[in-house]
């Protein structure tokens, strides 16, 4: 037997464990949320969907979140997935919600964008896959990261 086939076996058996279908990723087991283009469209707003969901972008300095500073959560406007906390927000200037660090290591992923002819890294949720924004290494301490976010991937929930 090699080591590979009880690698899959252990992982096969610790998914049926579980009783539903879920994935995998970087040793976390979460719930991926998968719908179709329809369904998605019925859930979001037009702008909703055109950012989440065909990776666009909402203007600078027009998002709902920009210039906003209440203390709570931001989640997944398509799944609710934790994503943000307002302790990490701050102003970056750029005209989008920015973030030094994700809520959980485990809340976005992050996947390289060649588009418009340069290379970024693209922030996803890492729950339903929507595109969020993008993050740059030119971000405050401690991280000195900015993840910049588009206010229409995001839902604020305010801390009671």
């Amino acid at each position: 037997m090699t080591l590979k086939f009880v690698c899959t076996a252990v992982l096969v058996i610790f998914v049926m464990q579980l009783g539903s279908c879920q994935e995998y990723k970087s040793g976390v087991v979460s719930d991926k949320v998968i719908k179709t283009n329809e369904e998605w469209k019925d859930l979001l707003t037009p702008e909703q969907y055109y950012v989440t969901r065909e990776k666009g972008t909402e203007l600078a300095f027009s998002g709902e979140y920009n210039h906003f500073n209440e203390s709570g959560v931001y989640q997944c406007v398509n799944c609710g997935n934790l994503l943000f906390l307002s302790e990490t927000k701050y102003d970056s200037g750029s005209g989008w919600p920015a973030y030094y660090q994700p809520a959980k290591e485990t809340s976005v992923g992050i996947v390289k964008d060649t588009s418009l002819g340069m290379a970024r890294s693209e922030v996803i949720c890492a729950r339903c896959d929507a595109h969020l924004g993008h993050v740059f290494e030119d971000g405050p301490e401690p991280t000195g990261l900015r993840y910049c976010v588009n206010s229409a991937a995001l839902d604020f929930k305010k801390n009671k």
